[in-house]
């Protein structure tokens, strides 16, 4: 049974920096791609990142990118979403997702987490 478990999601203030984890258990983790979706209050869930198996193809929405960072610890079966500079527009719940393929919509994915509240102030 796959189970995906965020962690870090906090509220912050406008230009903080702010770490997500996802640990994940029942899959061959190194296999899945992973990624990172949110879904403020009254929006669709949307995409946010995700990263290959072995780390190498990255992809981002414009709206993060350069701000935030997407990685895994294969060793740890843990994916981390390093936030950086963030946003009152980036208050949102987050999701962790993972997926033997992914893409960009979140019908593409196999497996989901519960979530974890970030929440910015201005």
């Amino acid at each position: 049974q796959v189970r995906l478990v965020e962690s870090g999601g906090e509220l912050v203030q406008a230009g903080d920096t702010l770490r997500l984890s996802c640990a994940a258990s029942g899959l061959t983790f190194m296999l899945y791609v992973m990624g990172w979706f949110r879904q403020a209050p009254g929006k669709e869930r949307e995409f946010v990142a995700l990263i290959s198996g072995s780390g190498a193809n990255i992809n981002y929405a414009d709206s993060v990118k350069g701000r935030f960072t997407i990685s895994r610890d294969n060793a740890k079966n843990t994916v981390y979403l390093q936030m950086n500079n963030l946003k009152p527009e980036d208050t949102a719940v987050y999701y962790c997702a993972s997926d033997l393929r992914g893409g960009y919509s979140d019908a593409s994915w196999d497996y989901w987490g519960q979530g974890t509240q970030v929440a910015v102030s201005s």
